[in-house]
């Protein structure tokens, strides 16, 4: 294809693009209508292609008034043209006005086709809003056709229908109102059933209850009897204990010369002459492990202003007192262990306990505390300290003994014949007695150090035994001073 024909089809190309947006511009022929019930219509539109022709042809000789026609070179050319535009100069003011009137005309031909091709665009518009307007009514008419036949069929169902519902409707009273007399009848009898066994069941009821009114009468009048010489007896203990305590708290019960005038036994004397600090390192634990265990006594100190260390060795519970604000003091038998103690700063005196406490004024100690000591006294003296240690108690106070616990068989298979100053284990019932007749109450016991913790093979025994006789090695018994 040669290079005249490409550019022949552009041409024709741009040519109807043109003719394109004219027409989209103008738009011409007819708009087509639908009519519903009825054969569409097409409506004309004004053709304004000729005026437009028109339009653009007086545009062309608008612009040509004034011009000169061109002609070809030459001095006579040139001469005659320079004429023309001379003429043309000179006639200026005649046209002016002939101008004016046809630019005014050619804007009203403008005006025109602009109004025409606006009216065009509107019946365009209206025509679709008509055919979408038409085609929703054909479909909502299409709907009610289809609606009107499904009731012409129910309607014609109907007479039929009715008949059969009144027939059913009535086979139903019938069947209801026989069931609702059945249920009656037999709510009747079970109704009457039910108030016979209700007045049988509340006879029986009346007659048990009466019964067990008689039989609680009985079982509260051998209680209250029981219960008043429970508490005759009671009394009449109180009144025993309080006559006793009378006595007890009188000068010549508390101390006498000649009690502190006993001696400690030779055999003690002889077996106390050695290193007994590092007997105690050795055999009884560090510092550390007894200062842990002696942890329990701390919650019954809350409200002790001061506590006293019987036999106080190492000084490890008069530190853990000193941790908490309360101030501790001890005595010891042990020069060496006096030493020690106050080189931490403790306050310990070297003294005798028992000629110690009975310089003590009455009344004046908030806590006593004695820690693997009475195991080391003689038999005859411990009621003694026991009776001495309470009366220096104030009201409230409390004295602590923790010593080997005989009913353990451990301990003296193990750690109590250690000790050569040990005399003999003391069960915590005696003590428990010796402290009930010095004056204190509330009596506690608890065990401590478990054998089992020791010695693991006591957990291959049979466990009620162990609880019997493997408990703890040591125990702890609490009085308070009533």
């Amino acid at each position: 294809m040669s290079a005249d024909d490409l550019q022949g089809e552009e041409i024709a190309g741009l040519l109807n693009e043109v003719k394109q947006r004219v027409r989209s511009r103008y738009p011409s022929g007819s708009v087509p209508v639908d009519r519903p019930g009825a054969a569409p219509m097409r409506i004309p539109l004004v053709n304004l292609m000729p005026l437009v022709h028109a339009r653009d042809a007086a545009m062309a000789k608008m612009a040509a008034i004034g011009s000169v026609n061109p002609r070809s070179g030459g001095v006579v050319n040139k001469a005659i043209q320079f004429g023309k535009r001379t003429i043309a100069r000179s006639l200026e003011w005649f046209v002016r006005d002939q101008v004016t009137f046809n630019r005014q005309t050619m804007a009203c031909v403008e005006a025109t086709i602009e109004a025409l091709n606006e009216l065009n665009h509107s019946i365009v518009t209206l025509a679709g809003e008509f055919n979408e307007q038409a085609a929703s009514e054909r479909q909502e008419r299409a709907d009610l056709k289809d609606e009107s036949l499904q009731l012409r069929d129910i309607r014609a169902r109907w007479d039929q229908w009715s008949t059969y519902w009144e027939q059913v409707n009535a086979k139903n009273e019938m069947q209801f109102l026989r069931a609702v007399a059945d249920l009656q009848t037999g709510f009747s009898h079970r109704a009457n059933q039910m108030e016979s066994n209700f007045r049988d069941m509340y006879k029986a009821q009346h007659s048990d209850y009466l019964g067990a009114l008689d039989r609680t009468d009985l079982a509260i009048q051998k209680k209250l009897w029981a219960d008043l010489e429970k508490i005759r007896m009671e009394y009449d203990r109180l009144i025993h204990t309080e006559l006793r305590l009378i006595r007890q708290r009188t000068p010549t019960a508390i101390s006498s010369p000649a009690t502190d005038a006993i001696e400690m036994p030779a055999r003690r004397k002889s077996a106390a002459n050695f290193d007994y600090a590092r007997f105690a390192e050795r055999f009884r634990g560090s510092e550390d492990y007894v200062r842990a265990n002696q942890q329990f006594y701390i919650p019954y100190l809350q409200e002790a202003g001061s506590v006293l260390d019987l036999g106080c060795g190492r000084g490890e519970f008069l530190e853990l007192v000193r941790e908490r604000g309360i101030r501790g003091r001890g005595i010891e038998s042990s020069a060496e262990s006096v030493r020690y103690c106050r080189s931490r700063g403790l306050e310990v005196e070297e003294a005798d306990l028992f000629k110690y406490v009975a310089a003590l004024p009455e009344q004046t100690e908030d806590a006593i505390f004695a820690s693997q000591v009475v195991e080391h006294l003689e038999t005859a003296r411990l009621p003694e300290l026991v009776l001495l240690c309470a009366s220096r108690l104030r009201k409230g106070g409390m004295l602590a003994f923790e010593t080997p616990n005989p009913e353990c068989l451990a301990i003296f298979a193990t750690h109590f014949y250690l000790d050569p100053t040990h005399e003999r284990p003391v069960p915590y019932p005696l003590l428990s007695f010796y402290m009930e007749e010095a004056g204190l109450g509330k009596i506690e016991v608890h065990t401590l150090s478990p054998a089992s913790e020791s010695y693991p093979e006591i957990k291959l025994l049979p466990e009620p035994l162990v609880k019997r006789f493997f408990g703890g090695l040591d125990y702890a018994i609490l009085g308070f001073k009533l």
